[in-house]
């Protein structure tokens, strides 16, 4: 048995992480249960990037926030948001420091992976209504079949009209499903490998199997499925042309646990650090830099697109703040991204115990220990990797210690096994310090993903006191 003295020097030396439930007081428990009924609400009601951005906004306003374009000018203490497009929203408390002076911007991604519909979806095929889809982000295929989908659906007409659509949420609605082959049938499927026992092509959602009531008249199915969305929405076949259908697990968010201190729910990864980089720019008073919190969209497929965080859009709304601070100028924009610092709030995977042979269990994250700083990302040889200056790395890991945030380090998976990437390297493309920073997640893109409850709580207690600096 070691004597005291060793033991005691072991404790200094040795980076030891316990689990945070460990000598919790009561007090504590309560605030991470309470926060984590209010994340799991938040959850439910915010399955898809717009409802992310929907609900957000509904959070910052009741918290005194007000859009920026009400605003003529601009001064220490005032809160912020610009919407764009109804799928990214960007946040901001102003600070006592001008903006030149850098930005503590913490950015999360509201966008899941899911699965889409084609263009031209609905056909009809042996006594079946049939939707086409095409899957959105990185996912096993066979794990979305033969669970509950819900359809949540914007369809635009060519006269602006908007037809918001929501199936399967509510109780009674109907739901949708991906059919899988039965497995008295299965034996060919079974002999392909994983990644392929379920193709691209064969996630068709089933969508009814009612004709219409007419001998005359060829897919009748079809007519029947399309007349329905006609009389209740107004929907015609050509408006899926112009429209954002996409289909989600019709799950609830849960407790998990015998001792309930996991949450299981679609859509941890982004949504958790949506959730708890909000919540942490809530009441952070008049901070000494700017803060800002970004709830971007499109991560799950490379931050391209308008509402991506590579969108100009991101420089528009930094620009607007220093035009209504008055500090606008040649190089002001450059020089605000030069001098800020930024947390870059993505999720990491935790170690399974099932899969331990994926994992560098010394390197890994492992859930109740708090959020996982992740220094650098990319694959095998850090491809495509943001990596976090020592220097930056001291300085955020001084501000969760001086606050008391229990945090750990980590890395995704083996080196030659994969990897991933983050927003952050687009962020450091603009000159911004960046450090990856996230919730360890079980299960990360599939269905019904897990996070725990303390991590989550952790989470919004690590962005609170990065936005304070």
């Amino acid at each position: 048995m070691e004597n005291t003295e060793t033991q005691k020097l072991k404790e200094e030396l040795f980076n030891v992480k316990k689990t945070g439930w460990e000598e919790m007081s009561e007090e504590t428990r309560k605030a991470v249960f309470k926060f984590a009924d209010e994340y799991m609400d938040y959850l439910n009601l915010s399955k898809t990037e717009k409802e992310i951005v929907k609900n957000s906004k509904d959070i910052l306003q009741k918290n005194g926030f007000v859009d920026l374009q009400e605003k003529q000018d601009l001064k220490p203490g005032d809160k912020v948001f610009f919407v764009n497009r109804d799928r990214t929203i960007f946040a901001a408390v102003m600070g006592e420091e001008t903006l030149e002076n850098g930005i503590r911007m913490i950015a999360a991604h509201g966008d899941s992976p899911r699965i889409d519909l084609k263009p031209n979806p609905l056909y009809e095929d042996s006594g079946l209504g049939l939707f086409k889809t095409h899957y959105y982000g990185g996912i096993k295929k066979y794990q979305w079949t033969n669970i509950p989908l819900s359809m949540h659906a914007t369809f635009v007409k060519p006269n602006g009209e908007k037809i918001e659509v929501n199936i399967g949420e509510e109780e009674g609605d109907p739901i949708f499903t991906i059919s899988d082959l039965l497995p008295h049938l299965a034996n060919q499927q079974m002999e392909r490998k994983l990644k392929e026992g379920v193709q691209g092509e064969e996630l068709n959602i089933v969508a009814g199997s009612i004709p219409f009531e007419d001998e005359k008249i060829s897919e009748k199915i079809k007519l029947n499925l399309l007349k329905l969305l006609y009389d209740k929405y107004g929907i015609k076949e050509i408006d899926f042309t112009s429209a954002e259908v996409e289909f989600v697990p019709a799950y609830k968010a849960k407790s998990l646990g015998l001792d309930s201190s996991m949450v299981a729910a679609y859509g941890q990864d982004d949504k958790v650090c949506c959730y708890t980089s909000l919540r942490g720019i809530l009441d952070i008073g008049t901070p000494k830099n700017t803060a800002v919190c970004v709830l971007t969209d499109k991560e799950e497929i490379g931050f391209c697109g308008v509402t991506g965080m590579e969108s100009k859009t991101f420089e528009y709304f930094i620009t607007e703040l220093l035009n209504k601070e008055g500090q606008n100028k040649p190089n002001a924009l450059e020089k605000v991204f030069h001098h800020s610092k930024v947390i870059s709030a993505d999720v990491d995977g935790a170690f399974d115990p099932t899969f331990p042979a994926s994992f560098d269990k010394i390197n890994s994250c492992f859930i109740g220990k708090g959020p996982t700083i992740v220094k650098y990302t990319g694959s095998r040889g850090k491809s495509g990797a943001s990596e976090s200056p020592a220097e930056f790395v001291a300085e955020v890991r001084g501000i969760f210690e001086k606050s008391g945030v229990m945090y750990q380090s980590s890395e995704l998976g083996k080196v030659d096994l994969g990897g991933g990437g983050t927003i952050a390297v687009v962020l450091a493309n603009r000159g911004m310090s960046v450090i990856d920073c996230g919730v360890p997640v079980l299960a990360m893109h599939s269905p019904y993903e897990i996070t725990s409850k303390f991590d989550v709580y952790e989470a919004y207690r690590a962005y609170e006191a990065f936005y304070k600096g």
